[in-house]
């Protein structure tokens, strides 16, 4: 861009699929596959077609975390309606302190972000005394998000070793995707994951990286059209 040119500087971009408005609608067939993803980044989150599964992707690792069964490597021609992607290139790395829940985390990434009108990418790791997560599972095609959480399965670990991958959202944005933190867990054996819902740790590593510029790719799609 003309702006990152007058600055001698590449900006940092979040590569976006689909809008999470359209998955609320039902537009949850494929937009794209694992292997388009992989060009856009080696970070982020997402869902894959029909809601098989919650998406974590960390060190260039795609990862599915379904309602039934364990995490497993997704594969390149995996269809996915909904994902967020970055090459992940931390700006700070600190610590957390003591987390008892999700507002506590959430508060503490807060203070560490220098405005509330540019997109963040964040990554914590360490040893989670606490984890609950959730995931979707399988719905029928067309179904929204309000459907598929009916039928959503919740996990609760305990003392385990993980990461956690997501991005900050501004509330501008709200109609694209989630406000605040949207954050997904998984466990350094891959045997334990979801979309975060609460956590306690007593000292996490955090990585947080200001992403500037935002691309939001529509899928071309009937349904999508007509939603």
């Amino acid at each position: 861009s003309k702006v990152a040119d007058a600055f001698g500087t590449e900006h940092a971009t979040v590569f976006q699929i689909s809008t999470t408005s359209a998955l609320i609608e039902g537009v949850q067939n494929k937009a794209v596959t694992v292997g388009d993803l992989r060009a856009h980044g080696d970070f982020g989150l997402g869902t894959f077609a029909n809601f098989a599964g919650e998406m974590v992707i960390i060190d260039g690792e795609f990862i599915c975390v379904p309602g039934h069964g364990l995490p497993h490597l997704a594969n390149d021609s995996d269809p996915v309606p909904f994902a967020v992607v970055s090459a992940f290139r931390p700006d700070t790395n600190s610590r957390s302190g003591r987390i008892t829940d999700f507002n506590e985390l959430a508060a503490t990434l807060d203070s560490l972000r220098a405005s509330d009108n540019f997109f963040y990418a964040v990554r914590l790791d360490g040893d989670f005394t606490r984890v609950h997560t959730r995931a979707v599972c399988p719905t029928k095609p067309g179904a929204g998000l309000a459907d598929a959480a009916q039928s959503q399965a919740e996990f609760r670990f305990e003392n385990v070793k993980g990461s956690v991958v997501g991005f900050w959202f501004p509330s501008y944005a709200g109609t694209l995707n989630v406000v605040g933190w949207h954050l997904h867990f998984i466990s350094t054996d891959r045997s334990a994951g979801g979309h975060l819902l609460g956590l306690s740790a007593d000292d996490l590593t955090i990585q947080l990286q200001t992403m500037e510029d935002l691309h939001v790719s529509l899928p071309e799609t009937k349904e999508f059209m007509r939603a």
